[in-house]
Formats: structure tokens, sequence, C-alpha cells
């Protein structure tokens, strides 16, 4: 099937299919004209990058997933590492955005939100609020 087929099978932009064939992480194979013939090997691999992506993983992470998908032989035990290690990122992720939340909701609260040029988010943002 050409790339347009492709996109409509995995709902990914022709773009990105190309960007992915460029990294190597599919490769359809040319036909006698040129173009990029996707097989369903090759839409499956399309459509595990694009969950793997939706789930937050890199491209290197997804790399490595495919690998492991790819290897008959492969234990279990090292695709569980790879999605603990990316639910500990969540976690940081999601303790930073906490944080960021917390900081901001204090400054909104400091501030009166009046006519005033006064404005501890300022102040804050310059270094010069009571927490800097």
């Amino acid at each position: 099937m050409n790339i347009g087929a492709a996109a409509a099978r995995t709902k990914l932009p022709p773009k990105t299919i190309r960007y992915y064939e460029d990294i190597e992480l599919v490769r359809p194979t040319r036909a006698a004209n040129g173009y990029r013939d996707y097989s369903e090997t090759d839409v499956h691999r399309l459509r595990f990058l694009q969950r793997s992506r939706s789930l937050g993983f890199s491209i290197e992470e997804c790399r490595s997933l495919l690998s492991l998908y790819d290897d008959e032989h492969r234990a279990s035990s090292d695709v569980k590492a790879v999605a603990l290690e990316k639910i500990g990122e969540v976690e940081r992720k999601i303790a930073e955005l906490q944080a960021m939340k917390t900081t901001l909701s204090r400054l909104v609260d400091c501030c009166q939100g009046d006519e005033r040029p006064d404005c501890p988010i300022l102040d804050d943002l310059a270094g010069r609020g009571k927490g800097s």
C-alpha cells in the first residue's frame, strides 16, 4: 500500500511515517516506480509506534521496545523494566507539575488582583519575592 493508505490506516501523518522511515523504525519496500510500499507488518509497526509514543516513550525507547517485540526469545522482565522506568519518569513529572501548581497557587493567593501596580507574582518571577 502507498503512504496515503498507510497514513489512513494508522491515523499518522505521512510526514511522521516518512520520519520513522528516515530513522529506520519502519522499512517499507520500494516498488518498481520508486514509491514506498507499506506492508501489513509496516502498518502494525506504525500502530505500535503510535501507541508507544502516546504513552510517552521517546523515539529511542520505542526503538528498544520494537527490538524487544521483534525478539521471540525476549524476557518479559526486560519489557517490564522499560515500562517501570517510564512510570518512574511519569511520577517525577507529576511531582514537578504538582510543585509548580502549588507555587503558582501561592503566588495567585498573594496577589490582590486590583488596580495597583504591586504584584507579588511579577516580584517572584523577577527574584524579588518573599520566597526568593
